[in-house]
């Protein structure tokens, strides 16, 4: 999750035009193991690439392990960008490529080069692609759909208000502890493999850290390879909107406070829910499906 030193007004309006235009569009994914959507596509109309659909990422990126065995993509420049986990990395870039999912295809693509992405993939899109579309995410029949109007099964949904900021989507949800209910905000991050991360502030304030038990603690890798270490403990009640799931686990950063800015929604949790974003980014739409009561992931 990092922003490039380029002006993001410029990128929006020379970035993502489908050569055509579509109704309707049915794009099949893979859940993986780690809760990524994985997602087949062709770069440059022959080399083939996994990429996951990351709903926190602003730009297509390829990882350099990926790129090293692309015969059709080139490099024009390096970009200075900044990553997850702290500054100063280094980025190459491709101005210009095509890139082609299902049906779908897009010119003029810039591409940036990463170190890592999710597992089992090669790279990363965001929403832009999609911009102003509905996207549905379907994890009982795994396809993400793309519409023009808002589908007539929206009623079956619960709708929740998004806040869309620096082109990231953020919802309200609710944690529950010794009778205390904490009203935070949760960036949509299906990149994230876990349940919830939460932000340094409210870990802090909310004496996360002494409240809960902590059953793990691990290492994570940004894109890019900057470290960051992670506690994860079980919360007794999660609420976004009117469904509850109950002891959940959830993770927070100790030591270097004051890094992790934003608490997150990841694909542990999103995975339990039908999903429709609509074209304003202004509201979600949620349905618990299929997966709503598998355990939670144990990575």
């Amino acid at each position: 999750m990092f922003k490039h030193s380029f002006s993001r007004s410029i990128f929006v309006f020379i970035l993502f035009c489908p050569l055509f235009i579509f109704s309707q569009t049915k794009i099949p994914f893979e859940l993986t193991a780690y809760n990524n959507l994985k997602i087949k596509a062709i770069i440059n109309q022959k080399d083939t690439v996994n990429l996951m659909f990351h709903t926190a990422a602003n730009s297509l990126t390829l990882t350099e392990e990926a790129t090293k065995k692309m015969k059709n993509l080139v490099f024009d420049r390096s970009d200075s960008v900044k990553s997850w986990g702290g500054n100063g990395n280094s980025s190459r870039f491709s101005k210009s490529n095509v890139l082609q999912i299902g049906e779908l295809k897009w010119e003029n693509i810039p591409i940036w080069e990463n170190t890592n992405s999710g597992q089992e993939t090669d790279g990363k899109f965001g929403l832009e692609l999609f911009a102003n579309k509905m996207i549905e995410i379907n994890f009982d029949q795994k396809l993400i759909v793309l519409y023009n109007e808002l589908p007539t099964k929206i009623k079956e949904f619960e709708k929740l208000k998004l806040t869309f900021e620096d082109e990231m989507m953020f919802v309200e949800g609710e944690l529950g502890i010794d009778q205390q209910t904490m009203h935070n905000k949760f960036l949509v991050h299906s990149g994230y493999a876990g349940t919830i991360l939460l932000d340094d502030k409210f870990t802090v304030d909310n004496a996360i850290d002494s409240r809960l038990k902590v059953i793990d603690e691990k290492t994570l890798k940004d894109s890019f390879g900057n470290v960051l270490k992670t506690k994860k403990a079980i919360i007794p009640i999660v609420k976004i909107g009117q469904t509850i799931l109950r002891e959940a686990p959830v993770s927070f950063f100790t030591g270097a406070l004051g890094r992790q800015k934003m608490s997150i929604m990841g694909g542990d949790l999103l995975k339990r829910f039908n999903i429709i974003i609509d074209a304003q980014r202004a509201n979600i739409y949620l349905k618990p499906n299929k997966l709503m009561n598998t355990a939670y992931w144990k990575g």
